[in-house]
């Protein structure tokens, strides 16, 4: 295999399309470094493993010896990209955009090479756009244009209001390529739009049209919706080793795979190989270990990794409840209070509802006991021990 086959072997893995390959193919070939962009709005403070899956194909490009250009869009972040979104979303602070690029710098380089990676913030040429500049920007295109893309559409036919300022943002995404001088840039599959419009502005000012590859949106936890904090259904780089670890491990066998293909390292050819054990009959929470140790191992380290496998075997195999217990204390009154509405009031669960909910599945144990009875009643002056699922805890003191 020739040296630009086995590179697109390595950029097409887990990509969902690229766009234009044979331009790609033609720029691999000049043997130049590649300027391979992706850009990342810091509208949270924390990453999760949904943004791995762009800053992991970034490594790759690295990896061939190629310079990653980490775009957080402190300009763009102010305006709010409605991508994926039916309503408009509402812009950032200043403020609350520079606390969250602080930890956005710290995370990324748990995975990409810091001598390979240039952080930039699209600040430093939007700022001195102004409003004239921004004037000529906003000419590069039409109404029309910004319909066609699929969630402006929507929101048009129902009758949802656009702003004129959510118009601007594709085209602030495309002016960045444009001042970066971008060879190839990342982007999710909800981004195709956006990204195409860095290809129409670059044509514009006379610069090689970059190349796209998109990547596919990552599933979070519950196996359906796309990973987001506000769903509740992520796995934060940033977690402590053996939360990351535990969450792993709740995947289904079906979504594990899916996780294999976009977060893993390891070569192809070894999970293939993992996946045919597992269809002849080795148990799946082998290769779900595996996985959560090459998590935890890239996000902390090898110790940490080692360390959560024994607390995860010593806590769900062996029933240990952890020595790190929280403390909560509950007002149950001279009546006492039913045990559902006890996980509630100590924030094992978020409703009532849910706690009645994980009783009835068996999902709830008290001093190491399984409860059956959602009716249990608890009493004052006690303090017992309480455990929804496979990793939530507490002691709980009843006043």
């Amino acid at each position: 295999m020739s040296d630009v086959a086995s590179a697109l072997t390595l950029i097409k893995r887990g990509a969902d399309e690229i766009l234009i390959e044979a331009e790609l193919a033609d720029k691999l070939k000049s043997g130049r470094p590649l300027r391979v962009k992706a850009g990342f709005d810091p509208t949270a403070p924390d990453l999760h493993l949904g943004h791995t899956v762009l800053i992991n194909k970034l490594r790759h490009f690295q990896e061939l010896g190629h310079q990653v250009l980490f775009l957080i869009g402190d300009f763009t972040g102010m305006i709010g990209d409605p991508s994926g979104k039916n309503t408009t979303r509402p812009p950032l602070s200043r403020e609350q955009i520079m606390e969250n690029a602080k930890t956005y710098q710290e995370q990324v380089f748990k995975i990409l090479d810091p001598e390979r990676t240039e952080i930039c913030f699209n600040s430093a040429w939007m700022n001195e756009l102004g409003a004239a500049g921004m004037i000529r920007l906003a000419s590069r295109s039409t109404v029309a244009r910004m319909l066609e893309r699929d969630d402006f559409a929507k929101r048009y036919t129902n009758e949802q209001p656009i702003a004129v300022h959510e118009f601007l943002y594709p085209l602030c995404q495309g002016y960045d390529s444009v001042a970066m001088r971008a060879d190839v840039e990342l982007g999710g599959t909800d981004q195709k739009f956006n990204l195409l419009m860095g290809r129409e502005l670059q044509k514009h000012e006379g610069q090689s049209p970059q190349c796209v590859v998109m990547m596919p949106l990552l599933e979070g936890l519950d196996g359906v919706n796309k990973m987001s904090k506000s769903l509740g259904n992520y796995i934060g780089i940033a977690e402590p080793a053996r939360e990351i670890f535990g969450k792993v491990m709740s995947v289904s066998d079906q979504l594990m795979w899916r996780y294999y293909e976009l977060l893993s390292f390891r070569p192809e050819s070894e999970i293939a190989a993992l996946r045919w054990e597992i269809e002849a009959g080795r148990n799946p929470r082998d290769a779900k270990v595996m996985l959560a140790q090459e998590l935890v191992a890239r996000f902390h380290d090898r110790a940490a990794a080692e360390d959560a496998l024994r607390d995860f075997e010593a806590r769900f195999q062996r029933c240990v409840i952890p020595d790190d217990l929280p403390e909560v204390g509950v007002q149950v009154g001279a009546d006492g209070l039913p045990v559902f509405q006890v996980l509630k009031q100590a924030g094992l669960t978020s409703t009532t509802s849910e706690a009645i909910r994980m009783i009835e599945q068996g999902g709830v144990r008290l001093n190491g006991e399984r409860v059956a009875d959602k009716g249990l009643i608890l009493t004052a002056g006690e303090t017992v021990v309480l455990q929804v699922g496979k990793r939530k805890f507490a002691s709980v003191v009843l006043g």
